[in-house]
């Protein structure tokens, strides 16, 4: 529950700090005075987004904090997923800058956002007009009729589901465009690669080749120019080998006479052995080398067709090419794998669907079975507030799609009179046959959930007399599971809080300024029997308000 509430420079507030209590609190005021202020305020606690044309002096920050009793609803969960510290008084303070920058702390440790309205969505309901105009939006319907099914943990985990399901079927779409896409290039890809494995590409093989049919095209000049050579080294009389052999013959005479002279015919000799093996390996080389126009012209062929696929897929070199294939390769066994992978998301996809098949009708079950419940209860709940003829008639339809809470679609019909035809509510309730309607709704929710506080604003509009001094008793019998605080303009209605709030205006320093005061027994005396009262408070106005306050 709200304990206390401290606002800073928050549109027509300078500073203002305020106790809450148990039960039901009730706050006043004149038009104007800056009631809905506080529920503005209370907003951003709640996690509403800020605006910094709200703070009352632009060149400071607006500081918002708020203290709520929390033991008793089970929040401590949430502390731990967002890793907060749990306090059985938990701070909860908002910041905006004169910027319009916002910051948020739970317990003094900066939070997100979302992880403010995660945890205000828990602790506070705040009920203003539009909240009661939301009462036409199916979200809203369907989430009162799942209150009353109490199946939470069941459409928690329907939810879980429906979520993966949407991740699968987002995941299967995907891998099915890819799919099309890739029997669109299936076959271009399968012919590029068969033309590439076609050419049986080998490393180096390029070089090899262009260097063998270099040799080939010049075998006649090379066979001539190895014979002369291998004869001025071995052929003929007077040869190259003939030579150096007999210097040889002639340092070995003279070896005997000086060192010197021994050294240089081994030199020689080893000279001449050289040369002897060069003689005979190129005579040997001539002998290989043979014009071969057949051979030719392979090479011709087997290069020109690595030349026009280098030049078809702008390479220079055949192991870029050799490189080409295999991703051409990969690209074909990927195809394989994708067709694989569809059909293994089809079944996780089918397993899922027998999950949320089953889940949503054990959920739609539980709303048609609580329907004539909450039909009968809110009959009972208008009757009381002077609507005796009125009904609320719960639709329910099913989809053949899922959606994020099941199969059903909730409408709320509504007749106020007798005889009447049941309409949609934007079409036949008026702003009171609306805003009892709410309450009545509230009222049961109420019993069925753990909120800790409910604030209402403008919940009596269109109502008086004796069908506010209800509305006021229901408000009570609420109070009594929950905090509520209501702001109203019905003295009826103001007469049935454990504490009152009034706020007011005051002027200071040429500027007008929000307040807010708990008010003692006499000040509410006072306070109630103005509200009856057209000018100042008469005799009877008081002793009216007197009794009022008895009751």
């Amino acid at each position: 529950m709200l304990k206390h509430l401290s606002v800073q420079n928050y549109a027509l507030i300078d500073k203002l700090e305020v106790d809450f209590t148990e039960g039901l609190t009730i706050i006043t005021g004149e038009t104007g005075a800056g009631k809905s202020i506080l529920l503005g305020a209370l907003g951003l606690i709640a996690g509403t987004r800020a605006d910094s044309q709200a703070l009352q002096d632009k060149s400071k920050k607006c500081i918002i904090e708020a203290i709520f009793k929390i033991k008793d609803y089970s929040l401590k969960d949430f502390f731990n997923e967002n890793e907060l510290d749990y306090e059985e008084l938990t701070s909860i303070r908002r910041e905006i800058n004169p910027e319009g920058k916002s910051r948020a702390f739970i317990n003094d440790t900066p939070v997100t956002l979302n992880q403010l309205k995660e945890l205000g969505e828990r602790l506070i309901d705040i009920h203003s007009q539009h909240q009661t105009l939301s009462l036409n939006g199916t979200d809203f319907q369907l989430s009162v009729v799942d209150a009353f099914a109490k199946h939470d943990d069941l459409l928690n985990e329907y939810q879980i589901e429906f979520k993966q399901y949407k991740q699968l079927e987002k995941q299967l779409n995907g891998l099915l465009e890819r799919e099309a896409q890739a029997k669109k290039d299936l076959d271009y890809y399968q012919f590029q690669f068969n033309e590439l494995e076609d050419a049986h590409l080998k490393p180096n093989e390029q070089v090899e080749m262009e260097q063998e049919l270099e040799t080939l095209n010049n075998a006649e000049e090379i066979k001539v120019n190895l014979s002369k050579a291998v004869f001025s080294l071995s052929g003929g009389e007077q040869n190259l080998l003939s030579s150096l052999n007999e210097i040889k013959l002639l340092l070995a005479s003279m070896s005997k006479f000086k060192n010197e002279i021994a050294e240089f015919s081994d030199r020689l000799n080893s000279s001449f052995i050289e040369l002897k093996d060069i003689s005979n390996e190129l005579e040997a080389l001539e002998q290989d080398i043979v014009y071969d126009a057949k051979r030719i012209e392979l090479l011709n062929g087997k290069l020109d067709e690595i030349y026009r696929l280098q030049q078809k897929h702008q390479v220079k070199t055949i192991e870029e090419l050799i490189a080409i294939k295999d991703e051409l390769s990969n690209k074909l066994l990927d195809f394989g794998s994708l067709e694989v992978e569809i059909e293994k998301v089809k079944k996780e996809l089918d397993k899922i669907n027998k999950l949320l098949v089953s889940k949503s009708k054990s959920i739609s079950e539980n709303r048609k079975k609580v329907i004539p419940k909450i039909e009968k209860e809110i009959a009972n709940l208008l009757a009381s507030l002077s609507m005796p003829n009125a009904q609320l008639k719960i639709n329910q339809t099913t989809t053949s799609e899922f959606t994020s809470t099941g199969i059903d679609k909730i409408n709320f019909m509504f007749s106020a009179n007798k005889g009447s035809d049941f309409k949609e509510l934007n079409k036949v309730a008026s702003g009171g046959e609306l805003s009892r309607l709410m309450l009545s709704i509230k009222s049961l929710i109420a019993q069925l959930t753990a909120l800790p506080t409910i604030i209402f604003d403008e919940i009596d509009t269109g109502v008086s007399g004796d069908v506010a001094d209800k509305v006021g008793t229901i408000m009570s019998g609420m109070s009594s599971k929950m905090q509520v605080i209501t702001i109203t303009h019905l003295p009826q209605i103001a007469s049935k809080g454990k504490s009152h709030l009034f706020v007011y205006k005051e002027d200071k320093s040429n500027k007008t300024y929000s307040n807010i005061k708990k008010l003692n027994a006499d000040e509410r005396i006072q306070e109630i029997a103005k509200m009856l009262s057209t000018g100042n408070p008469t005799a009877a106005a008081i002793s009216n308000a007197k009794e009022l306050l008895k009751n």
